[in-house]
């Protein structure tokens, strides 16, 4: 017996495009609120907030991808989530044109990512999701965000 249970994504957009991401991993979403710029840091990372006394590194995700930075808006947010470093949980902040929903999507619904033909690379994608008859990205932050890689662009970036 196979079981299709649907699984919770949390919904943004960044411009025209719709993405989601497991809402598992998401903590809060919290308004763009003014953040410390720290120097020598890639153009994604936008800086850090200060989350509670945490100190929470904030990614552009529209930079992330390699596109404009992420203009700031009236609906211009910032998803906490979880990521996963060498087993370790670490706090990022995702800036986001906007936040829609939380939906269901089953893994039947899930098709694999394309070989081509995305505006992102294609590790970054966990798959396509088919939601009333319309696609939606869904994001393998693990990938997508992965700190370590984060981490090598900005030794490069320092070295060019």
């Amino acid at each position: 017996m196979t079981t299709d249970t649907a699984l919770q994504y949390l919904t943004f957009s960044l411009g025209d495009e719709v993405f989601a991401m497991d809402i598992s991993t998401v903590r809060e979403i919290i308004q763009h609120a003014a953040m410390t710029v720290v120097p020598l840091m890639p153009d994604f990372v936008r800086g850090v907030i200060n989350l509670r006394g945490a100190v929470v590194p904030v990614i552009d995700l529209q930079s992330r991808f390699g596109r404009a930075r992420t203009q700031v808006g009236k609906k211009t947010c910032i998803i906490i989530f979880d990521a996963r470093v060498d087993g370790e949980t670490l706090e990022l902040g995702l800036m986001v044109d906007s936040v829609s929903e939380v939906i269901d999507i089953l893994p039947s619904q899930i098709e694999p990512p394309p070989q081509f033909g995305t505006t992102i690379e294609r590790d970054f994608i966990r798959g396509m999701g088919k939601v009333d008859g319309e696609f939606i990205v869904i994001l393998e932050p693990d990938r997508a965000l992965n700190v370590d890689d984060m981490a090598l662009l900005v030794e490069k970036s320092a070295m060019a």
